[in-house]
């Protein structure tokens, strides 16, 4: 059984070696660092576009999925030092538009305090590959 985050109650470490997308009013314990992307798709077709990137990256193992949660979870693994960051993502209907999806996304390094960005370039990777798809709004 995958321990998925709760983004609801997220408390986020006082270390800069994470990064957190999120629709407005998703995480009551945490400060995003950008909102969230609107995605013109159903869950399912998100949901399969976003296996279908972390799939693609050779150093993303994917270690969790629920399809009808909307929820994903895979561990990144850095080149060089071989250091593990832990991925979360979870879908959220858009309110009021039953036609779009809203990505939560929260990268974390598991050790060390700074990060040099690397988890804000991993989000940024992820949103670029889905756009390159045709899908955000």
């Amino acid at each position: 059984m995958t321990d998925f985050i709760d983004f609801k109650t997220l408390e986020r470490p006082k270390s800069p070696n994470t990064c957190l997308l999120a629709p407005a009013g998703l995480c009551e314990n945490a400060e995003p660092d950008r909102g969230s992307v609107r995605f013109s798709a159903s869950s399912d077709t998100l949901f399969a576009a976003c296996m279908t990137v972390i799939e693609a990256q050779k150093n993303w193992a994917l270690t969790g999925a629920d399809k009808t949660g909307g929820r994903l979870q895979f561990i990144s693994t850095s080149a060089l030092m071989r250091y593990k960051d832990d991925v979360d993502i979870l879908l959220v209907p858009s309110p009021g538009d039953p036609d779009s999806i809203e990505l939560a996304i929260y990268s974390r390094s598991r050790v060390g305090y700074s990060d040099l960005g690397a988890n804000a370039k991993r989000v940024g990777t992820l949103l670029d590959a889905l756009s390159q798809q045709g899908l955000s709004t």
